[in-house]
């Protein structure tokens, strides 16, 4: 098969789809794998190693043009929708419950699109989401803390705090991977930290692991409201596979806590947890919303791509080989965890949360291989 790694577009994202030590199995199953000029560089992989590991340095519209199966980092941006086809099978992050003129270009252009976010293991966790959610949720605190800083716009607060002064309160909406990595690096730079989750299973376990500087509320508006108005730092940390995430901290809320507090929405992939929330770049990562500091990137682990593409890398390639060596159609059908990636394809759609976000007609996965 024709695998393809192309360059990321995306504002300050340096990510890359594959390492070389990745294209070295790619090409010892006997595939050919094509990679974009300076694809790498951002992460540290220069051309010459990706040719090393057997792999063809050649510019992105060829390896748009002949590749089978492409692997990315983050969707498609707009300019590259012309090069979305019919015979393209597309691996890489969507978040198609934000973006519908995303959805409608992959819909119309008949590419199977699998996202790394929805493909599940035998224990239904989410294999290719947890490396970012990681990464992540222990940047969302480094980014509160220095946006706490009087010059960057915030209260002035020292995440910590030293002897004799109270350290800052951070709350952390949502106890999932995002959630738990937040809390766990807050809570060792000695914050006061509470973790907000509708989980009672998972409050408990979090109650059992987390530092004695960490407390956990079931989620009701009115936890929610009490502990955003005395906080420091929200973190919105809240994820529903596939769909919008919920907007817990409406405007309201928000002119309840205090001036320069901070916001961090590593949701804002899936539309963010807050109503005032607004996708942001690394170039321009924040702004002020009823006196309250915003941070919303959309790709915060690209600013640790040497980081976030081993990372990444370890958690995808067993499955784009596995997609290289079947046929993704094939792989697939024989794995039901990473059917569940399969977002989009043939022109039709296979996920829930998505159509109902859109009102778009759903299609069983069963029904891709009655015509096949």
């Amino acid at each position: 098969m024709i695998v393809g790694v192309v360059k990321e577009i995306r504002t300050a994202e340096s990510r890359v789809a594959l390492v070389p030590a990745g294209v070295e199995v790619l090409c010892a199953h006997g595939h050919r794998v094509l990679v974009a000029r300076g694809a790498g560089i951002g992460a540290g992989y220069d051309d010459e190693s990706y040719v090393q590991a057997g792999a063809q340095i050649t510019d992105a519209a060829s390896v748009w043009g002949e590749a089978e199966l492409l692997l990315k980092v983050k969707e498609p941006q707009p300019s590259e929708f012309p090069f979305l086809r019919s015979g393209l099978a597309l691996f890489t992050y969507f978040h198609f419950a934000a973006d519908e003129d995303l959805t409608r270009a992959v819909l119309d252009s008949g590419c199977a699109a699998i996202a790394y976010e929805t493909v599940e293991d035998a224990a239904g966790r989410l294999p290719l989401l947890t490396p970012m959610s990681e990464v992540a949720g222990r940047m969302a605190i480094q980014e509160a803390a220095k946006y706490l800083e009087r010059p960057q716009g915030g209260r002035g607060v020292l995440l910590g705090g030293v002897p004799g002064v109270t350290p800052a309160s951070v709350v952390v909406l949502g106890g999932g991977v995002v959630g738990t990595e937040a809390a766990r690096m807050a809570a060792g730079l000695g914050a006061r930290v509470t973790i907000i989750d509708i989980s009672l299973p998972r409050l408990r376990y979090l109650a059992d692991v987390m530092p004695a500087n960490v407390t956990t509320l079931a989620s009701y508006p009115e936890n929610i409201r009490s502990a955003v108005k005395s906080a420091d730092v929200v973190v919105g940390a809240v994820l529903v596979r596939g769909a919008k995430a919920p907007h817990l901290v409406d405007r309201e809320f928000l002119r309840q806590m205090q001036l320069g507090a901070v916001a961090v929405d590593p949701a804002i992939d899936q539309g963010g947890c807050f109503e005032t929330s607004r996708p942001t770049t690394h170039d321009a990562p924040i702004y002020e919303e009823e006196g309250v500091v915003h941070y919303c990137v959309t790709n915060m682990p690209g600013a640790v791509p040497v980081t976030s593409t081993a990372a990444l890398t370890n958690a995808t390639l067993p499955y784009a080989l596995r997609m290289a060596d079947m046929g993704w159609r094939a792989a697939i059908a024989a794995d039901a965890g990473l059917a569940k990636g399969l977002n989009i394809a043939d022109n039709a759609l296979f996920c829930p949360g998505v159509a109902e976000t859109f009102a778009l007609p759903l299609s069983p996965v069963a029904s891709l291989f009655q015509s096949h």
